[in-house]
């Protein structure tokens, strides 16, 4: 008799499960992976860039700190009022940080409309924060409070302003950020960057605001 063969069988190698559950779906923003393929490799690396500018500012600014606690103590100090444009500036900044935390809880719930609507009004209320800072120092220098008029004031002007061009800087990455949202990708790898620099520049505003006006 001639031996019979058993008949091999052909193992399927097993793909990724689909949906939500599996690991083919991003469990970030609820996109999927094939969606995001070029922003992969870019989320760790703007997170690990975005940390970094963090750790400069706040070098920058311990420098100014650490200058100007030694230049109050002199006798010629003289303290400048706060501008109560600043009390809106503050509230504006608040709203705008908290509308970015809620924005990134929506779109890890999947609800991407209310992620682009709460990014898209924490862009424009950073707009408003810049427009008001500005309002600032013109109100002081209407009332003949300038760079030069006294050592606080110079503080004021330097560390407000140093803020407003990181502000600036946030702000263009929130419109990065508000410009992929018409795309069919993933916004994870520049939204949660952009996120957490504002989140820093809004608690670095509330410590200046301490340091100049309550220490």
């Amino acid at each position: 008799m001639t031996p019979t063969t058993a008949p091999t069988l052909e193992r399927k190698r097993p793909g990724p499960p689909g949906g939500p559950a599996g690991p083919g779906w991003d469990r970030g923003f609820g996109q999927p992976d094939r969606d995001r393929d070029g922003d992969a490799h870019r989320v760790p690396l703007a997170r690990i860039a975005v940390w970094l500018v963090v750790a400069t500012v706040t070098l920058l600014f311990a420098a100014f700190t650490s200058t100007y606690l030694a230049r109050r103590m002199e006798p010629d100090w003289q303290t400048l009022q706060m501008p109560g444009i600043l009390w809106l500036n503050t509230a504006v900044l608040a709203v705008s940080s908290f509308l970015l935390e809620w924005s990134r809880r929506e779109g890890l719930k999947q609800q991407l409309p209310r992620l682009r609507a709460g990014l898209i009004i924490a862009t424009v209320l950073g707009v408003v924060f810049l427009a008001g800072q500005i309002l600032a120092w013109r109100q002081l220098a209407a009332t003949g409070i300038f760079l030069a008029s006294s050592p606080h004031s110079s503080f004021f002007y330097l560390l407000t302003g140093a803020h407003g061009v990181h502000i600036l800087g946030g702000l263009i990455a929130l419109f990065y950020a508000v410009g992929k949202t018409r795309t069919t990708g993933s916004v994870e790898a520049v939204f949660e960057p952009a996120a957490t620099f504002w989140h820093f520049l809004g608690v670095l505003w509330l410590y200046l605001l301490v340091l100049l006006f309550w220490i």
